[in-house]
């Protein structure tokens, strides 16, 4: 498949995941999907990498994310699966693309220690840059408002716990509050960022939550 191939088919993927995903309304919509691309798109111009594979994977990583999913669905992307053989996309591009798509989340630590390849470092980065700094926190209270989660409890806060492995172990002891998310996942995405390009923009992102936590606070006290 020659480069003008490969763009046809990524304007492809493209318009048929907005149209699917453009009435979703948590933090998993289309235009997270395409700040993903954008991002995997500049992160993957300083990195060898075959940004065909990388624009696939930007594009289908949430489409059969779990949170779309009933109970007693299959874990598997059926939807990404079925978008890539409908389009004709190579089997070895196909396995390629859903191997990583299965092994980039963070759910509650999953695939911590999974080494991926290149391709799939750049989408993940791109990922976890868009659960950061302001967007980030704009997605954390749409999302948790969206499964009923309460703002803050202070009574079940996880703030004093700071490392994975803690949370992890603990995770269940703790009510599930828009404010814990920034604890359970987000102030921990930093420190997994794979590339130079990524990294500084993830420090800066994270400042700015931190930053953000401590006025929340403050006003939560009555105190600014």
């Amino acid at each position: 498949m020659n480069t003008r191939q490969q763009e046809e088919k990524i304007k492809k993927v493209a318009k048929i995941v907005r149209e699917l995903l453009i009435s979703e309304h948590t933090g998993h919509d289309w235009w997270h999907i395409l700040r993903v691309w954008n991002n995997a798109r500049a992160i993957g111009k300083n990195e060898k990498v075959n940004m065909f594979i990388v624009e696939l994977i930007a594009l289908l990583h949430d489409l059969d994310d779990h949170k779309f999913k009933k109970e007693g669905e299959s874990n598997e992307p059926l939807k990404a699966i079925s978008i890539l053989q409908n389009l004709q996309i190579e089997k070895s591009v196909v396995k390629e693309v859903i191997d990583i798509i299965n092994n980039m989340g963070f759910r509650d630590g999953k695939n911590k220690d999974v080494k991926l390849n290149k391709e799939g470092q750049v989408v993940q980065d791109a990922d976890r840059l868009d659960a950061l700094g302001a967007i980030g926190i704009a997605r954390t209270f749409a999302t948790g408002a969206e499964f009923k989660h309460p703002l803050h409890n202070p009574e079940s806060h996880i703030k004093k716990l700071k490392k994975l492995s803690q949370i992890l172990q603990n995770k269940d002891k703790y009510e599930k509050t828009s404010i814990n998310h920034f604890y359970e996942k987000l102030l921990l995405l930093k420190d997994f960022i794979h590339t130079k390009t990524a990294k500084k923009i993830a420090v800066n992102r994270h400042k700015y939550m931190v930053s953000f936590l401590k006025q929340f606070y403050a006003e939560w006290d009555g105190l600014k």
